[in-house]
């Protein structure tokens, strides 16, 4: 059985390893195809860019030309090859992995990625060249295509840039001045790409780059202006990223049974699967939704090493980054960031037009937020409108990186440290007993901790977000909200994560009355609670809830701070 490549982005190693890979290569001849020769893709991270620039370089490089059909005699493009193969000197930049600490580190850590990237070329090619380490960025950038230009008269140089933006967005999130003056008009980045757009007219032929998000390096007179960003084209919608089929195609080079996969799918599928990335689909956008690539692997890896389904569904590094929402929500400074939260984390669809670059002269609002989350793979096109779009999280990996940061937001307000709740207690008690009074306790303190300034805009959709953020810290159950069952939507179902007939699932219907309606009128608790009734007796008709081999049901009325629980 063949290894998966999970963590691996270099192309050669995966070939050489004989490696599981997903071909991509038929998206390098139509990237030659393409008009422009200058192209920006972005993707979120983990959605495999290294690898797809490393297999770029592996095809294009002059000095592989012997090892073609070792490296491609497997895939599309090894049986499909173009004019181009082997035709190129590869420059190439990676500039993840920056500190960006203060401006200097980060002007610093910039010139040492470009002298990697010149060093590694001169060698390779055995250039006369000398690094002035006195010679600006750009002044250096300008001296090798002046070099390369009078030694290889007929040769012409591929330039691939990875994560071209990387430390651009750390600095967009928590230092926006830093942010400035890096990449507006007399930027020393700015000034290094106002350079290799001059190499386009010598010595440079092609240029492919990748980063998440378009911060903007052009203007209308200067800067780089020349290429064409692809990242929402529906040509290259799924150039990165899994589609349905590649996830089978992983599954069965597993040797995983068929009767297994269709076990498996739906939770890589849940947890893993709903990114859309294009603007121009006008079909059934299911069809164009991909799967997070490095998850995925990550999943299927632990399947195999564990032969069951991990309690853990992601990679820790993935979950933390909720400090990364709360730092670009921090940008906003006219807006209510924190009702846009809610909103997501409550599932609904969020509408915005799409901002298109970064700009570091314009003011940072609520449209390029949710821009920079859908480009970060935060939110995801749900709707394709005339001139805006519906956003929507897309899978549960994503929406529990959102409660998360929901939940720290809200326990620094109601001054509650989340480490001192007794999860344990809890959970054994939803788990073995079905019982949810321990965790209502943890509701009720922070709804009599939150301030009364939040009473005023409280309501039932706004105390269901914070207990669903409470369950899905509690890292034992698959919490669904607004499961659609029998045509309609209940609140809140818990599942034991781990499939033990002796466990409980919950499903709870939640209600809420303001204090003066239930002042004015003491019947509507009442009838709250038959409301919730009836709904919960239509749910539990419905087969998915009747395959539940253990289930006890609740009415939750919240008035104000106070709790009203029912069994059903």
């Amino acid at each position: 059985m063949r290894k998966l490549p999970l963590g691996m982005s270099n192309y050669e190693d995966i070939v050489r390893e004989n490696r599981i890979y997903v071909d991509k290569t038929k998206y390098i001849e139509i990237l030659e195809d393409f008009p422009n020769k200058t192209v920006m893709f972005l993707r979120p991270r983990k959605f495999g860019k290294t690898l797809f620039t490393s297999t770029l370089e592996c095809y294009y490089d002059k000095n592989r030309k012997d090892k073609f059909d070792e490296l491609f005699k497997d895939t599309y493009i090894g049986k499909n090859p173009t004019e181009n193969r082997n035709k190129y000197c590869i420059l190439r930049f990676n500039f993840s992995g920056i500190s960006t600490e203060t401006l200097e580190t980060t002007i610093k850590g910039f010139r040492e990625k470009v002298d990697l990237g010149i060093n590694t070329f001169v060698e390779l090619y055995g250039l006369d060249f000398y690094n002035n380490p006195e010679q600006s960025t750009e002044g250096l950038l300008g001296s090798l295509f002046q070099a390369f230009r009078f030694q290889r008269k007929e040769e012409k140089i591929y330039v691939i840039i990875d994560e071209y933006d990387h430390f651009a967005n750390e600095l967009l999130g928590f230092k926006t001045e830093e942010f400035k003056n890096l990449v507006a008009k007399n930027g020393k980045i700015r000034k290094w790409y106002e350079i290799l757009k001059e190499g386009t007219e010598t010595v440079v032929d092609r240029i492919f780059i990748t980063g998440v998000a378009p911060v903007t390096l052009d203007s209308t007179t200067s800067g780089f202006n020349i290429a064409s960003d692809i990242t929402k084209n529906i040509i290259f919608n799924d150039m990165l990223g899994f589609s349905k089929e590649d996830v089978i195609y992983l599954m069965k080079e597993l040797e995983i049974p068929k009767e297994k996969q269709k076990e498996l799918l739906p939770v890589i599928k849940t947890n893993y699967d709903g990114y859309v990335f294009s603007t121009m689909i006008r079909d059934n956008i299911e069809n164009y939704k991909l799967y997070n690539s490095n998850m995925t692997l990550y999943f299927l890896y632990m399947y195999q090493v564990q032969n069951q389904i991990p309690k853990e569904l992601v990679d820790v590094n993935i979950i933390s980054d909720y400090s990364k929402i709360e730092a670009f929500m921090d940008l906003c400074q006219n807006m209510n960031k924190i009702e846009i939260l809610e909103k997501i984390v409550a599932g609904d669809l969020i509408e915005s037009s799409l901002t298109e670059k970064f700009n570091a002269e314009i003011e940072f609002g609520e449209k390029e937020l949710i821009s920079l989350l859908f480009y970060l793979g935060y939110l995801t096109i749900k709707e394709i409108g005339f001139s805006k779009y519906k956003f929507q999280i897309p899978n549960d990996v994503i929406k529990e990186i959102y409660s998360n940061y929901f939940l720290e937001y809200i326990s620094r307000k109601a001054n509650i440290v989340i480490d001192s709740i007794d999860t344990e207690t809890i959970n054994k008690e939803l788990l073995l007993e079905g019982k949810v009074e321990k965790l209502l306790d943890v509701l009720k303190e922070f709804l009599t901790n939150l301030s009364n300034r939040d009473y005023a805009r409280f309501d039932e959709k706004y105390v269901k977000v914070i207990f669903y953020s409470i369950c899905r810290m509690l890292g034992t159950l698959y919490v669904k909200s607004e499961l659609e069952v029998g045509g309609k939507y209940a609140d809140i179902l818990l599942v034991p994560k781990e499939e033990i007939k002796e466990r409980y699932s919950i499903l709870i219907e939640f209600k809420y009355i303001k204090q003066e309606d239930y002042d004015r009128d003491n019947e509507i608790l009442q009838h709250k609670q038959e409301q919730a009734k009836e709904q919960i007796e239509v749910y539990r008709k419905s087969e998915e809830i009747q395959m539940l081999p253990k289930l006890k049901c609740y009415s939750i009325v919240v008035i104000k701070d106070r709790i009203e629980l029912k069994e059903i």
